[in-house]
């Protein structure tokens, strides 16, 4: 059994190169052979979000707080709240953050294939994030 304790794992910001505007990331744990799952907690500033992005395995969000939004390439956005659960199928060109008034906080959970969990693509204009 391993404890990893609350205070542990320290905050970082959303690198600019992977997120528009203020977000946190709170590491919640790393892929462990043999498991790939690797998780974590994103709090983003209203208005802020990730770049477009996919990953190999999938992706599965658990929105704790806030509202926000999720779009998918070639999709309609989708307002989302406290309780909801996304989930990308693998390889799907998607995006998620904040409500433009309202910050929002989710668990985002990945496997991670040949060391990378999340392959990082252009930013999300902002006609996109309105959409």
């Amino acid at each position: 059994m391993e404890v990893s304790r609350n205070g542990s794992r320290p905050s970082l910001p959303g690198p600019n190169d992977n997120f528009t505007g203020a977000a946190r990331r709170d590491p919640l744990f790393k892929s462990v052979e043999p498991s790939r799952i690797e998780g974590g907690q994103v709090t983003f500033e209203p208005g802020a979000r990730t770049r477009w992005h996919t990953h190999p395995v999938g992706q599965i969000l658990i929105i704790l707080a806030g509202c926000g939004r999720v779009g998918i390439w070639g999709g309609k956005n989708v307002e989302v709240g406290p309780g909801d659960v996304i989930r990308f199928a693998p390889h799907e060109k998607h995006w998620h953050g904040a409500s433009p008034s309202v910050g929002m906080t989710h668990i985002s959970v990945a496997e991670v294939v040949n060391g990378r969990a999340t392959d990082w693509m252009e930013p999300v204009s902002d006609s996109d994030y309105a959409g």
